[in-house]
């Protein structure tokens, strides 16, 4: 691998980790559409370095309020604010996709990365996202949350680990589907991204540096990542005040239809 893919590969992590269009689908489909070698999936998690660097500084404030919270909780064993509570719903929508993760680690491996599977889930999911937004009302706020919806929300993240589905996405369109403002959607999207990207980082990261050692190549696209990363943050949040996820929903569907037509041509 060149500086330069790593460094595309870096951008395209941090860019799509957010934005509800699968970061693992582009990862997968880069290498395979350009005829790159594939890096594998040590090295993408590698690269989620670099988003669990942005969700940590673009949300210091939010996770500092959570720490105090989380601490509040030990001492008072009390869930009398909305902070507190928010601390037990991250917690509860953590576990599905743990388990998820270690149930399914090796699909995630091989069977998960078929060009053809990611194509046909980025259209399927465009189509959910893109009905959930537009149904949906925009009732709620983070504020309101309970448990059972931050379990649909865990259980919508475990989708995630098929390519194409997208974290984000899966969550989003979950959140929506059950009445949350976009915005609130989002935020918690990536409030509760930090516990499985951690998780997952620390899982195979190790394995990256046995297989390549400390590279350049490692370094810069952790680098790219978490700039594109927080820079995806920043602009989703805003846009979604403002629009709806209609056009993240037409690029998935135009997407995987590029991919199934690219397939096809390649036979």
């Amino acid at each position: 691998m060149t500086l330069l893919q790593a460094i595309v590969l870096g951008i395209v992590q941090g860019l799509t980790e957010f934005l509800p269009v699968s970061s693992s689908a582009h990862l997968a489909l880069i290498p395979w559409a350009l005829g790159w070698q594939d890096p594998g999936l040590a090295f993408d998690v590698s690269l989620h370095l670099g988003t669990l660097i942005a969700v940590l500084w673009f949300f210091r404030e939010e996770w500092l309020r959570l720490i105090r919270s989380a601490i509040a909780i030990l001492t008072t064993r009390r869930l009398d604010t909305p902070e507190k509570r928010r601390v037990l719903y991250l917690i509860i929508a953590t576990i599905p996709g743990a388990i998820a993760g270690l149930l399914l680690e090796h699909y995630a491996e091989d069977t998960f990365r078929s060009p053809t599977l990611i194509a046909i889930v980025l259209i399927v999911l465009g189509v959910l996202l893109w009905l959930a937004d537009k149904v949906a009302p925009q009732l709620q706020s983070m504020d309101d949350m309970t448990w059972g919806q931050a379990l649909a929300l865990g259980i919508a993240q475990c989708f995630a680990l098929v390519p194409g589905v997208s974290r984000s996405g899966s969550t989003i369109t979950a959140g929506r589907a059950l009445g949350f403002d976009r915005e609130s959607a989002a935020v918690f999207s990536f409030l509760m991204s930090m516990p499985i990207i951690g998780g997952a980082a620390l899982k195979e990261v190790p394995k990256a540096l046995h297989q390549h050692g400390l590279s350049p190549q490692m370094v810069v696209g952790v680098l790219a990542s978490a700039i594109s990363g927080w820079l995806a943050i920043r602009v989703l949040l805003r846009y979604v005040s403002r629009h709806s996820y209609g056009v993240f929903a037409l690029y998935r569907v135009l997407l995987g239809v590029g991919v199934l037509l690219l397939v096809y041509s390649r036979r």
